[in-house]
């Protein structure tokens, strides 16, 4: 039997207009599918949203939130959003440094003192503009083997959140060398951001995630987007978080006793929270409010023209793993068939998410899932095979050209990226 799937339109005043083309009734039914095709590839739940400059002009879900009760995935649900929440602490930086309240060119320590990040390698060297496209050096506490099972595994701390700083422990003394010096090459590092973060409460003797609410999601008027583990989320909206149980896994992290075998080689892993993570990965958001972020810091409407130049200023990155891939100060661009994709995915324990919005039309996708890949090896599914397939990509241009085909048409408003990025 054809497993279930639910697909929500909702049609709300300016929101959601109906499709009423045959064109529309196609592509949308075309994206439908390829939903479904993503089931298959072993994705519990996902939900999707497209952007134009009209507004989030479709949403729809396929799957389940829960697989053992059924319970329908749908557009209400908030999805961890892991790495793209470093796009919202850049942003913030961005402010900063244009209102000459930060200096791009400071380091960590000019700024947080050695008590704080003065036995972190390459924290006194390394400025804000490497930390901000991940040049600086400095190790991540991601992939550190004792994070990894007591960030995600067998040793996960469910007891109480983790301290904002307290990853940055499993690379002070020692533990982990400089990947490279500053500058020199490109190495992805959740460190970087993780002490952003502590930059920006320095800076601003504010919390972090007020800064994020204040200055990023308040101007919007976007209200579900929230860190877990630093203010309130309501925990009936979030849906059953899985993870892939495969023997890689097993290995590195290792299978917590919360940790629950469910179907089609899943774990229920839904007694963890993102606190692990704070401003290097902890924001959950639902696909629409992200959606409508990401198409307002496309269109300028965050960031000034400057910081703008910053984030898009990229170079490559010449990961063996992506390539082609390319990395601004907080944002990345993709290679598709046929197209450019400028944003950010991101992985965690229970979830992964896509965001980004295509350089050649005024289209922005998100898509999310309740079920995380990290650490579960190559073959594991996650958001952005499924952004990067060909039928995919294609249904979801059409669907979006049906749905607003004047504003598909018209070049896309806001800063271009620079055409001889500047470091």
């Amino acid at each position: 039997m054809r497993r279930f799937v639910t697909i929500f339109l909702l049609i709300a005043a300016g929101l959601l207009p109906e499709a009423g083309s045959c064109a529309g009734n196609e592509a949308e039914s075309a994206l439908r599918a390829e939903l479904e095709r993503s089931l298959d590839q072993g994705l519990p739940g996902i939900t999707v949203a497209l952007a134009t400059r009209q507004g989030v002009v479709w949403m729809g879900s396929a799957g389940y939130a829960n697989i053992e009760t059924h319970a329908p995935a749908h557009a209400g649900y908030l999805y961890g959003i892991g790495s793209i929440t470093k796009v919202f602490v850049a942003c913030v930086i961005q402010q900063l440094a244009d209102e000459g309240r930060l200096d791009l060119d400071a380091t960590a320590r000019d700024i947080l003192g050695d008590a704080v990040v003065g036995d972190i390698p390459n924290a006194g060297q390394a400025t804000l503009r490497q930390l901000l496209d991940h040049t600086s050096g400095i190790p991540t506490w991601e992939f550190d083997a004792d994070w990894i099972r007591r960030g995600r595994g067998a040793t996960l701390l469910t007891e109480r959140p983790w301290r904002k700083d307290e990853p940055l422990d499993y690379i002070r003394h020692g533990r982990h060398p400089a990947t490279n010096a500053p500058g020199a090459a490109y190495a992805y590092s959740n460190s970087n951001y993780t002490i952003l973060g502590l930059v920006i409460e320095k800076v601003t003797g504010h919390e972090a995630v007020r800064e994020i609410h204040e200055r990023v999601l308040a101007p919007l008027g976007l209200t579900d987007i929230r860190m877990e583990g630093f203010e309130p989320v309501d925990a009936a909206r979030i849906p059953a978080r899985y993870h892939y149980n495969t023997a890689d896994f097993r290995r590195d992290a290792g299978l917590h006793p919360s940790f629950r075998p469910v179907a089609r080689g899943l774990i229920d892993v839904s007694a963890s929270n993102l606190s692990t993570e704070w401003t290097a990965g902890g924001l959950m958001a639902t696909a629409r409010d992200l959606a409508v972020f990401a198409r307002a810091l496309r269109d300028g409407a965050l960031v000034g023209p400057q910081g703008m130049q910053r984030m898009l200023a990229f170079i490559p990155t010449r990961d063996a793993d992506d390539p082609g891939s390319e990395v601004g100060q907080g944002l990345f661009r993709e290679r598709l068939e046929g197209a450019t994709l400028i944003g950010e995915d991101g992985g965690v324990l229970g979830f992964g998410a896509v965001m980004g919005w295509l350089e050649q039309d005024d289209l922005v996708i998100v898509v999310m899932t309740n079920v995380g890949s990290m650490h579960a090896g190559e073959a594991a599914y996650y958001p952005l095979k499924l952004v990067k397939s060909a039928r995919f990509l294609r249904a979801a241009r059409r669907l979006a050209d049906s749905l607003s085909p004047q504003a598909a048409r018209l070049p896309v408003s806001g800063p271009a990226a620079p055409q001889s990025p500047a470091h």
